[in-house]
């Protein structure tokens, strides 16, 4: 990709990764950040996460061995943006309240946005937002 991009041979507006489920963020993220070859060509502009509002309290909760990333804590802390799903599915507003206090604690600095409808955002909130920055990331995240 880097040889055809610097040759004028390809064009590209954005490239989306999308980790279903529970991906440690940290891997992708390190990959636009330490290989020059990806560097020449592409940056990391931000990283969108969403957030499933009826069950993601217990995945936070998620007791992990000694060693082991608790995933849904990482994604959360890595997150510039934060997608609040399924809020719809949520009837207790208190319930909502907890979630986005606990998300709060894991990462003030992100943007939250409730959704209900398949994480129905304007694109302009996710895409080209020029949001990611190591300075942010607490220690323990960037630490193998």
């Amino acid at each position: 990709f880097a040889e055809r991009a610097a040759a004028g041979e390809l064009k590209l507006d954005a490239i989306i990764i999308e980790t279903t489920g529970m991906a440690d963020p940290a891997p992708v993220a390190q990959t636009f950040l330490i290989y020059d070859e990806i560097k020449a060509f592409a940056r990391l502009d931000g990283i969108v996460t969403m957030v499933d509002a009826k069950h993601v309290e217990r995945h936070l909760d998620a007791v992990k061995p000694e060693g082991v990333v608790n995933e849904a804590v990482a994604q959360a802390a890595f997150a510039d943006r934060l997608l609040l799903n399924k809020t719809d599915l949520v009837t207790d507003e208190r319930e909502l309240e907890e979630t986005e206090a606990t998300l709060r604690r894991i990462n003030p600095h992100a943007k939250l946005k409730r959704t209900s409808r398949f994480g129905d955002v304007p694109l302009s909130s996710i895409l080209d937002v020029d949001a990611f920055s190591l300075d942010r990331l607490p220690e323990a995240l960037l630490s193998d």
